[in-house]
């Protein structure tokens, strides 16, 4: 479980988030949407320790992250997967190489068992007999499968995406946010994910956080967002004609 309270960073003066607090549950897709500017990266890189908070608190599992020693900071960063908006896969390396490279780099795993668990997540993610292909001769779909095999090599406690599905087509979307919400089922992890894709926040919204001028404006379900009143986030979702006839539908339904 994660637990942020009351997060404040800014920059140069200029304050980006203004006491945001949050908690995410294991075994649950968390989403974090807003307009640009919201304070959704600064967010998100603050949660995985690229930046120091001004004020605040982020505690994994009941430890306050800013008290990490040094082992424990090791074995922090050891449990947590990170899904990047470009997958950020190593060009010249094979796919293989690329889902082993946590494990080259935290354990001390034979290379046989490093092998092994590389082999499980691929078929985990569909990309059997995938190993010696290089990133460019994968599909964008197939890249990001690579990158979310990457981001579960090590059985991560926590696992964050940025925009996973940036760049994709609407079907292959879907895809990827289903093999996210299955692996943050199947293995228990605390999963919180920055997008601006509405199919996903009413897909797998088990849990959604509006940002708004760096502040929590809304929090709740994808069920809830179809009801709520708050005028920022219905502004927001349902900027598009097909949401918001899907949303003025759902209310007929339901009054």
């Amino acid at each position: 479980m994660i637990e942020v309270k009351k997060l404040y960073k800014g920059f140069e003066g200029n304050p980006i988030l203004k006491g945001v607090s949050a908690t995410f549950h294991p075994g649950k897709t968390s989403l974090i949407i807003g307009q640009s500017g919201s304070g959704k990266t600064v967010f998100l890189k603050s949660l995985i320790g690229l930046h120091t908070p001004d004020e605040g608190a982020i505690f994994f599992n009941g430890t306050l992250s800013s008290e990490f020693t040094e082992t424990e900071k090791q074995q922090w960063r050891q449990e947590i997967g990170m899904v990047f908006q470009g997958s950020a896969l190593l060009d010249s390396q094979t796919v293989e190489d690329n889902v082993m490279f946590p494990l080259k780099m935290f354990t001390k795993q034979s290379d046989e068992a490093m092998l092994a668990r590389v082999n499980f997540v691929l078929k985990r993610v569909n990309l059997e007999n995938s190993n010696k292909k290089l990133p460019a001769e994968l599909s964008g779909g197939m890249q990001k499968r690579v990158a979310i095999a990457r981001a579960i090599v090590m059985n991560p406690k926590y696992l964050f995406c940025d925009e996973p599905n940036s760049g994709l087509d609407p079907q292959t979307a879907i895809v990827i946010d289903k093999l996210i919400q299955e692996i943050t089922d199947e293995y228990n992890i605390t999963t919180v994910i920055n997008t601006h894709d509405m199919n996903s926040v009413m897909e797998i919204g088990e849990k959604i956080i509006f940002l708004k001028d760096g502040k929590k404006a809304w929090e709740g379900t994808s069920d809830e967002i179809f009801k709520t009143d708050n005028e920022a986030v219905v502004n927001f979702v349902y900027s598009s004609n097909l949401f918001k006839k899907v949303r003025e539908a759902y209310l007929r339904e339901t009054k």
